[in-house]
């Protein structure tokens, strides 16, 4: 089937961003004939552009009932989470740092300032530098959550605007730790170190309020389909 040339407009995750949307322009664009602008905000922004009736569809790496949540529409049935694949968030540290493996509860005691040296953890004499994305961001939300039981984060803290910027500033802190998207670090491979611990999965997904208008179902349907996931898994 032939498609007219049409221009969608997205706002939202940089995880979805970078991981889906970025290696698969090309294929979806002769495929199905769409052009994306995306904007790379966070999740929680991207959401808020969608509630305001900026955008025809938001992208997420956030489950679309917390951004309900915090928006302070809980069980709002008008809108919909359109889920393409699942993403996994990583601890990550400086190449230096000789820890290799942590449980949640030592993430947490990290991110929350209870622990503000490596030396307990095996991971010699340095301070540690706590550096995460701003409070709307997708993964320092799930992080928050799922690891640190809601704990609020140090008050010492760094804290960044985008993905690359925090591998960026974890790579030069022999302190620092972080958590980002495992497709983020394969990106930049060599840059940081990943830490093992209990798997911290989410989904990646376009939310809608109602039902999606004909384009954006034509990118819904494309990036689940084999053409796309072989740019992505």
């Amino acid at each position: 089937m032939a498609w007219s040339a049409e221009i969608l407009e997205l706002a939202g995750s940089t995880t979805v961003e970078k991981r889906l949307l970025e290696p698969t322009a090309a294929a979806m664009e002769k495929a199905i004939g769409v052009t994306l602008h995306v904007r790379g905000l966070n999740s929680g922004k991207g959401f808020d552009e969608l509630r305001e009736g900026r955008i025809k569809a938001s992208i997420s790496s956030a489950p679309m009932a917390k951004l309900l949540e915090k928006a302070g529409l809980a069980g709002d049935a008008s809108y919909q989470e359109h889920i393409i694949t699942t993403d996994t968030i990583v601890p990550i540290v400086h190449l230096d740092n000789p820890v290799s493996e942590l449980t949640h509860a030592q993430l947490s005691d990290l991110h929350t300032g209870k622990l503000t040296n490596w030396q307990g953890l095996g991971g010699g004499d340095r301070p540690v530098v706590v550096i995460t994305s701003q409070k709307t961001a997708a993964t320092r939300i799930m992080f928050q959550e799922v690891v640190m039981n809601k704990a609020e984060y140090a008050t010492r803290l760094r804290e960044v605007k985008s993905t690359r910027q925090e591998i960026h500033l974890v790579s030069r802190y022999k302190g620092g730790i972080g958590a980002v998207s495992e497709a983020f670090v394969k990106l930049y491979p060599g840059r940081v170190k990943m830490i093992r611990t209990k798997p911290i999965s989410r989904p990646l997904s376009l939310i809608t309020k109602g039902a999606p208008e004909p384009v954006v179902q034509r990118v819904i349907d494309f990036l689940r389909s084999d053409a796309a996931r072989k740019f992505y898994e």
